[in-house]
């Protein structure tokens, strides 16, 4: 699993019929600024997760990758290989919050 903040939306009026019907959003992950451990920074990557759980544009999520995206009911048989599985309220490194949802721009 990995936090990832929502860049985008991507629409496909085009795919299997499995996957009409379900949000797809552009995800960048983020990790643990490595000199300082107080903050998340981005990694310069992106991802497209399929969104079961209703995530807004600039919201930063859980993301599950792999085989265990479709271990969800809502995903158990979609062929996808990522998947929004929590909206992220704080985020906590050696005792200090780094991140919270309340201080989103």
């Amino acid at each position: 699993m990995f936090v990832a903040r929502v860049t985008g939306t991507v629409v496909a009026t085009q795919k299997v019929a499995s996957m009409i019907g379900h949000k797809l959003l552009m995800v960048e992950p983020y990790r643990v600024d490595e000199k300082t451990r107080d903050r998340l920074v981005p990694t310069g990557r992106t991802f497209v997760v399929v969104d079961t759980l209703g995530a807004g544009l600039g919201e930063m999520v859980l993301i599950c990758q792999g085989s265990s995206a479709r271990l969800t009911p809502e995903t158990e048989k979609l062929p996808i290989d990522a998947v929004v599985i929590g909206l992220v309220d704080t985020v906590d490194v050696g005792g200090g919050v780094i991140f919270s949802n309340r201080d989103r721009d």
